[in-house]
């Protein structure tokens, strides 16, 4: 704001004899640039201040947190190889993946569901994801989990007919065991009858079924090694239950799918297996808390499409990952990332680098939308409201000159010039922006011609 005053109280050199104003600071210069005063320009300020503070805080702690944590599998089994996998490529793009152990399915599934724990996702088989938390996503299945049952002795040809013989299950909190528990107590074996149920991890049960201890063990990919599977698919004396009721049991059981081994699908030279065998088993999910960062939901499905898209022995190429419909819901991440793909910087530029340009666009494109048109309106409000200051005066002294016109009695005369002082005060205390300057004066002028006017139609 500025007071207009008397030249005499600017600064002057006195050698010289030129007036010389002094330098304006920011506040000034705003002022009387963009016409807001001084509180205003102050105001202005912090807001924008407290936009960008907002902004930054926002930026800082929207960004994708560069350390995840998978929970696997025990070591050596496939889910555990797999995690090793996803944590090679993702150091790639400068995210680095802690792998925890644990004892399959049912356990990474618990582990999910506590809050208490520091994790983000972890591998799943279908079957055992019944009454969960909703804060749990699917991002979708990965691959099929066929499950394996190698027998000793005579062949049977469906799991009832391992009724009353040492079988091992699995070790309790694997995905194995439940699946497993619900097939047999579909054939009627049950925990407490004569059939001994062993909870052994699946090194000690191939060892035992070698060795003779056992007389069939239960092997899925989420507990056992691929290195296991194959020595007991080419041990002589052990032979790979054929589920001749595959298509019953997938009925039953929609979590299930048919899987075929084809023939000679281990050793063409050997021939194993002699025949097909038809195998049964659900998918593995990749589940992750609703809090997993988009870009992160992106960044491991694209991962996952490095590491099972192959065609291997019971899938084609691309078959996985996909957004097949379980217990858990797919999240809206996933399922935009099935539909269109990831989004176009993640798509070719590197992950640190596309994650600071969208992060960029979120951040400023809607500030700069918002506070363009505000700071734009901001001097034109303020010039309006100035201008009804001096017009408001203006209308005045309109008023009084037609009174004046119209009144010859003396009297009444010196008491419309009391009133037109008291406008000529009231406009002296004005304070207007320096662009205003022609309006304010100009109306200083008005109020000496109104005056003027007065004098020369005086009577004598």
């Amino acid at each position: 704001m500025s007071q207009f005053k008397s030249p005499n109280d600017l600064p002057a050199t006195a050698a010289a004899g030129k007036i010389q104003f002094p330098l304006p600071n920011f506040l000034t210069m705003v002022t009387e640039s963009f016409g807001i005063s001084r509180a205003g320009t102050i105001g202005l300020v912090l807001v924008i201040g407290l936009m960008l503070v907002s902004a930054g805080f926002f930026f800082i702690h929207s960004a994708p947190p560069s350390t995840i944590t998978i929970t696997s599998g025990p070591e050596g089994s496939v889910f555990y190889t797999n995690a090793c996998k996803y944590s090679k490529l993702l150091a790639r793009q400068g995210v680095k993946l802690n792998i925890l152990t644990s004892h399959g399915s049912l356990d990474n599934l618990e582990r999910l569901d506590d809050a208490t724990i520091k994790l983000d996702v972890g591998f799943v088989q279908g079957g055992v994801t019944n009454g969960t938390s909703d804060q749990l996503v699917s991002l979708g299945s990965i691959a099929y989990q066929p499950l394996l049952v190698f027998c000793r002795g005579t062949p049977v040809d469906s799991l009832a007919g391992l009724a009353g013989r040492r079988l091992a299950i699995g070790p309790v909190g694997s995905g194995t065991r439940t699946l497993v528990s619900t097939l047999l107590a579909a054939n009627g074996i049950k925990p407490g009858d004569t059939t001994a149920l062993l909870d052994w991890d699946s090194e000690t049960s191939a060892k035992a079924l070698l060795d003779g201890t056992v007389d069939a063990v239960f092997l899925m990919g989420e507990d056992a090694s691929a290195a296991i599977m194959r020595q007991l698919l080419l041990a002589p004396d052990i032979h790979l239950l054929n589920f001749t009721q595959a298509e019953a049991y997938t009925r039953r059981f929609s979590y299930l799918n048919v899987l075929k081994l084809p023939q000679g699908a281990i050793d063409l030279g050997k021939n194993i297996p002699a025949h097909d065998v038809y195998l049964i088993g659900p998918t593995v999910e990749l589940i992750a808390r609703k809090n997993l960062h988009p870009a992160l939901s992106d960044l491991l499905l694209k991962t996952a499409q490095e590491v099972h898209g192959k065609p291997a022995m019971f899938q084609h190429r691309g078959e996985f990952p996909a957004a097949l419909d379980h217990d858990i819901p797919i999240s809206a991440d996933a399922a935009r990332f099935y539909k269109s793909g990831t989004s176009f910087f993640y798509r070719y530029l590197p992950f640190w680098l596309a994650s600071l340009t969208s992060r960029i666009l979120v951040v400023l494109v809607p500030m700069l939308v918002i506070m363009i048109p505000v700071v734009r309106s901001i001097p034109h409000l303020y010039r309006w409201r100035n201008q009804q200051r001096i017009y408001r005066w203006y209308r005045a002294l309109l008023v009084l000159e037609k009174e004046l016109l119209k009144e010859p009695e003396r009297s009444k005369r010196q008491a419309l010039l009391k009133r037109l002082d008291v406008i000529q005060t009231e406009v002296n205390k004005l304070k207007v922006p320096a662009f205003l300057a022609d309006q304010f004066y100009g109306l200083r002028g008005h109020i000496d011609f109104v005056r003027q006017m007065m004098s020369d139609q005086s009577p004598p």
